[in-house]
């Protein structure tokens, strides 16, 4: 029971300081949805790829699912609509996003219908959780996820199947043909038109929702400045490969809400020279972000949203820096050269196929060795995210392929990316200084302990 306590610990961490705007960006958007309905504003409910410029071109507010739910753990305002969702059927070990999201269906749908006898009772009414404003239709872009696939026909049977739903078939990128490799061969083509496709016949769709023709041109003004975003963000990352690292990957997860489903426009441009010109100006001072650092580590997994803070603090206060992870490095329009801002839509559909969830193991291990040596890291850490099996299913193998391949030792922890109960901090604690000797071991000796576990 002890290792479930958050102890104090002392801050080592240096955050940068600009993702503070990118909070009050988040913010903003988040408080201009709540009042869309008011604005005479169409809403749509989406999940999955960043569908955004297609909303934003169509003149339509946006609500994404995982992001509000991220939002809410992050706020530690979860209980409430966990509470509705469990009240209502879905079992604890059910996707928490989805479970957190649903249970805000259950509360906007009651707060909709005026209903005072509700699932969990009228005061939870005024909560964040219950402030989403019904949505006009609901569409799905899920890659990789047999729950998220299903999540927004879940959210249609809450609302009683009375409103439009569109839902888009990604194809897995296996990767196992003779010609199939990241970014190349017939699969991937093949794929890349197929999604493109059904973008077009969404934006179809689109128009018969609202009534009027679709704006063509501001998707290719909002697509040019996601572009320039995403190469910005990009040269951010790269700049993080120096030694001591002026930015960690704490600070790009705090960066996730502005490129994945802020509006595309010059503040989210502008937003992310600064963090390249804050990482650049730390480069040029030997400015760290983490004090004495002596490890150089790789997270694998969601983000477990309700320790955010609580993490960042804890990996510092060993010296040890995450760097890089299948989560920023490998997500969020992680390759903009794909994007033709003149025709958008096959650039786009290619990110949706790059899910991080929707590669095969040969991809994965892959991007995972590359990061690994292009940061120079020394190990992995795996959050064995409890409700997400889409994104744990390979971790063992990327383990054993890491440890083969380039020597370096892994840890495993359980936690969950918007419910708290899963994690145990001793867990991780003692997890992480058995890695972190063993690293030790690794550099006078040349090895790791041969008797060392990618467990414990």
């Amino acid at each position: 029971m002890l290792g479930s306590i958050e102890k104090p610990v002392e801050d080592k961490s240096n955050r940068l300081g600009v993702t503070r705007r990118g909070g009050r960006m988040i913010t903003d958007y988040w408080e201009d949805l709540f009042t869309a309905r008011e604005r005479g504003k169409q809403i749509v409910w989406y999940n999955g790829g960043a569908l955004n410029p297609i909303f934003q071109a169509a003149g339509l507010a946006w609500c994404h699912g995982e992001a509000f739910a991220a939002r809410l753990a992050a706020q530690r305002l979860e209980g409430p609509a966990q509470l509705a969702g469990a009240e209502y059927g879905y079992n604890s070990e059910l996707c928490s996003y989805s479970r957190t999201h649903l249970g805000c269906s259950v509360l906007t749908l009651q707060g909709t219908e005026g209903d005072q006898t509700g699932v969990v009772g009228v005061h939870d009414q005024e909560v964040l959780a219950a402030k989403l404003p019904a949505p006009d239709f609901f569409v799905n872009n899920y890659a990789g996820c047999s729950t998220g696939q299903q999540w927004d026909g879940i959210s249609y049977r809450i609302f009683g199947k009375e409103l439009p739903i569109f839902t888009i078939s990604h194809p897995y990128l296996w990767g196992n043909q003779p010609d199939a490799g990241y970014l190349r061969g017939e699969e991937w083509e093949t794929a890349s038109t197929f999604v493109t496709d059904q973008l077009r016949e969404l934006i179809g769709f689109l128009e018969h929702q609202t009534g009027r023709p679709f704006d063509y041109d501001a998707l290719s003004e909002s697509m040019t400045h996601i572009k320039r975003a995403a190469e910005l963000r990009r040269e951010g990352l790269d700049l993080c490969k120096t030694t001591p690292a002026p930015a960690t990957f704490w600070d790009w997860i705090a960066s996730v809400a502005p490129i994945n489903f802020l509006p595309g426009n010059q503040d989210l441009v502008d937003y992310f020279a600064a963090v390249r010109d804050e990482i650049q100006d730390r480069v040029d001072n030997g400015v760290s972000a983490v004090q004495d650092e002596k490890y150089r580590l790789y997270f694998d997994g969601i983000m477990n949203w309700n320790k955010l803070g609580f993490l960042s603090r804890k990996f510092a206060e060993y010296g040890a820096a995450v760097l890089a992870g299948r989560y920023i490095q490998n997500a969020f329009w992680q390759e903009p050269h794909l994007i033709d801002t003149e025709d958008p839509l096959r650039g786009m559909a290619q990110h949706y196929l790059l899910c991080p969830t929707n590669h095969g193991a040969k991809t994965l291990d892959h991007l995972t060795l590359r990061d690994c040596r292009d940061y120079g890291l020394d190990g992995i850490v795996f959050h064995s995210t409890r409700t997400c099996r889409a994104f744990t299913g390979p971790q063992r193998l990327l383990a054993k392929s890491a440890r083969d391949n380039l020597g370096i030792p892994s840890i495993f922890f359980e936690g969950d990316v918007a419910d708290a109960s899963f994690y145990k901090d001793g867990v991780l604690e003692s997890r992480l200084v058995a890695m972190l000797e063993a690293i030790d071991v690794r550099r006078e000796r040349g090895a790791l302990p041969e008797d060392y576990s990618a467990v414990s």
